[in-house]
């Protein structure tokens, strides 16, 4: 969804008081300072991944910007500036850096801050609450008001990632656009000179991984991304969190499942439900994927387990080691494929 905002089709005499206007509903109050005649700009914003992404396209102007009063945790933001075209000053806590085409900084929309240009320029406004900017960055301090040379590689891509999202995201899954923000917050973190040594798995973010995967393992499209943007992590460490069990996410997820369908198998509460139903239950969406994916796992089909399971009355009578090392009853030479819809 975008919304677009343009002084073309206007009367000159009436262009300033309605980009002063349109400009104040996306930024606030602020003082600008126009010119009396020729003034003309353009406003488009969409949005992305929930958050504003707004190119300014104007001629020459300045303005001032001061906090709301009620600015707190929950409402202070970052704006990632990235310039498109043209040359434009930033001012904030005493620092002034000069943006050109490529270039890129950050602002802190809690701190009184200044802009101002004297030829037409387009540039590019990311905003993004605070919080969030320092979860997906892994950082608690965000540098304001340091030019990200776009000259630089590293600056380039975040420069080429900001139009691309402005540009595509429109036409983008939302999957996409995650995976995306995820590459542009790791690139923005890399700007201010933190690697991604930084990023060193510990018990407190598995912990809270695996209680994310438990608490939505019934919903079928529980994906690497969704974890990962929940986390606040991007998919790639999300993923190298995991290489160190020899897993991948989506092994994880599936072993998970099927571990937690075993033991809904097992007990008595459920045995009015069909397997077919407790596949279901914990985020199985086929019923023909869930009985191969059992009987692979566990070398018993899920059909005979349960009937193993009620002749013995337990689950620790009569039971031999399955190849995963687990006991599964009978587990011998498991057969043919048996159907699980029972």
């Amino acid at each position: 969804m975008s919304r677009l905002f343009t002084t073309e089709l206007l009367p000159a005499s009436d262009r300033i008081d309605a980009w002063q206007w349109n400009a104040q509903q996306i930024c606030g109050d602020c003082r600008i300072r126009l010119p009396k005649a020729s003034f003309h700009g353009c406003i488009e914003v969409r949005h992305v991944g929930g958050f504003p992404l707004t190119r300014f396209s104007s001629s020459s102007l300045a303005f001032w910007k001061s906090p709301f009063n009620t600015v707190n945790a929950e409402t202070r933001s970052c704006i990632v500036i990235t310039q498109l075209a043209g040359a434009r000053m930033y001012s904030q806590n005493g620092s002034e850096v000069v943006l050109r085409p490529g270039d890129s900084t950050v602002i802190d929309s809690a701190v009184p801050w200044s802009s101002a240009c004297k030829t037409d320029c387009v540039r590019l406004y990311f905003r993004v609450p605070r919080w969030i900017m320092e979860q997906k960055t892994q950082i608690q301090e965000i540098p304001t008001s340091r030019r990200i040379s776009g000259a630089s590689a590293l600056g380039a891509a975040l420069s080429h990632l900001s139009q691309s999202l402005f540009e595509e995201a429109e036409w983008m899954k939302q999957s996409e656009i995650a995976a995306v923000l995820d590459h542009y917050f790791e690139t923005l973190s890399a700007c201010f000179g933190y690697g991604d040594d930084r990023f060193v798995p510990g018990a407190e973010l598995t912990r809270r991984i695996l209680e994310f995967i438990d608490d939505h393992i019934s919903e079928p499209t529980l994906s690497p991304v969704e974890i990962a943007v929940a986390i606040g992590i991007s998919v790639r460490h999300l993923h190298r969190v995991f290489s160190a069990t020899g897993k991948t996410v989506s092994d994880f997820i599936r072993e998970r499942r099927l571990d937690q369908c075993r033991q809904d198998l097992i007990n008595p509460r459920y045995q009015e439900r069909t397997i077919t139903e407790i596949a279901f239950l914990r985020g199985f969406s086929d019923a023909a994927h869930f009985s191969h994916s059992f009987r692979k796992h566990f070398g018993v089909c899920a059909r005979d387990f349960r009937t193993q399971i009620a002749s013995h009355g337990s689950d620790g009578f009569g039971c031999e080691r399955g190849h995963h090392g687990r006991d599964i009853p009978g587990a011998r030479d498991p057969g043919p494929d048996c159907s699980m819809l029972s």
